[in-house]
């Protein structure tokens, strides 16, 4: 495992961090964490040099934290990891909410402090409800109780927000989504430029784009991808991009099964800075032209939409929609779409909007499920 330098204690930070949020799942049921296979994965990662576990309120239905905090008791490794969980911003109404939180978070993981303490998905109406009710006061107050040793915070907005944040407070780290389609995305490569003149250390998630960038070489795909112009996977290919940037602290990814943490692990102990080919960038060229022109709904899979009411599996029914196009494989999506339940299809949407309240994209997503239904039926 290669590692970086967080230069605040001289931390040797794995250049992979370990993502709880696409943990594997039993009765296709986001909510129902796989213990045994996902602490399996853990366990794995964790020996191979991952000392950075990141995780969430939201995930998995609220189970995340509580698997995680369970997963570190039982082998003992709270002590040999960095662990890291964010505050859910969007349910802080009053500043005894911050503490509140916190509080049922440190009992959830079984700890008595987080090491990595991020303000959770903040953009410009979220920062601005926080000031209000004096999140900067809570910052230096947990921060000087031993509760939370770092406090940076993770972003979705645009990059005028995302530079107006940096500048309000002397944050310890931050989290930005960056992969090669999205360079000009949110707060992207000038923001993290930025973010480096300020001394705040970048962690990167979505560095394959819920999975996107692991495609299977099939299509008009496999026509683009020219051995001689990179030797690796698609999914090395994405992860090498982001790591051959020195600004980068860590790359968090989200794993679901073991043969992708070995495979991620592997490349975290090969791949590093400033180690991106020109036959690699001017691959990377190619690929990003022909996906930026297929792709009509730039949806992660990252699932904040998983509490939509009529349990409609929103992700997945995007992703069909998408391979459709990308992959020119309208007939394997709609075998695929057969799977979903009559009464969770895209038809089912009661337009009640809570899925866009979350969605870290801004994704039209009612709109596309009406427009979706029709052709993969």
């Amino acid at each position: 495992m290669l590692y970086r330098n967080f230069k605040k204690d001289e931390l040797k930070v794995s250049q992979l961090g370990f993502g709880c949020m696409r943990l594997p799942v039993t009765d296709n049921d986001a909510s129902k964490i796989d213990r045994v296979e996902a602490s399996k994965m853990l366990k794995y990662a964790i020996d191979n040099g991952v000392n950075y576990i990141d995780t969430a309120w939201p995930y998995h239905g609220e189970n995340s934290e509580t698997f995680v905090g369970d997963f570190l008791e039982e082998y003992e490794l709270r002590d040999k990891v960095l662990l890291a969980t964010k505050l859910p911003t969007w349910m802080t109404k009053t500043y005894e909410d911050f503490n509140r939180y916190l509080e049922m978070q440190l009992k959830k993981l079984k700890t008595d402090h987080i090491d990595f303490y991020l303000l959770h998905s903040l953009d410009k109406e979220k920062w601005e409800n926080l000031n209000k009710i004096d999140i900067l006061k809570f910052i230096e107050e947990v921060k000087s109780s031993g509760k939370v040793k770092y406090i940076g915070f993770s972003f979705h907005d645009d990059l005028e927000t995302f530079k107006k944040i940096c500048d309000s407070y002397s944050f310890d780290f931050c989290q930005i989504q960056l992969n090669y389609m999205d360079e000009n995305y949110q707060a992207g490569l000038e923001g993290l430029s930025y973010a480096a003149s300020k001394n705040i250390p970048v962690i990167v998630m979505e560095p394959i784009k819920g999975g996107k960038l692991a495609f299977n070489l099939q299509s008009q795909l496999a026509e683009i991808w020219d051995p001689e112009d990179a030797s690796l996977t698609p999914a090395e290919l994405a992860l090498k991009y982001v790591w051959d940037k020195p600004e980068v602290l860590l790359v968090l990814s989200g794993m679901t099964t073991m043969e992708q943490v070995i495979a991620n692990v592997d490349s975290a102990s090969r791949l590093t800075a400033g180690s991106l080919s020109e036959s690699e960038k001017n691959l990377i060229g190619r690929l990003r032209a022909y996906i930026k022109e297929m792709t009509e709904i730039n949806c992660t899979s990252c699932q904040y939409c998983c509490g939509c009411p009529k349990q409609i599996p929103i992700w997945s029914i995007f992703d069909m929609y998408n391979n459709a196009k990308i992959y020119d494989a309208l007939k394997s999506s709609k075998f695929s779409y057969q799977f979903i339940s009559p009464d969770r299809r895209a038809d089912q949407c009661i337009q009640c909007g809570a899925c866009e309240e979350v969605c870290p994209q801004k994704i039209k997503i009612m709109e596309n499920l009406a427009k979706i239904h029709p052709l993969l039926t």
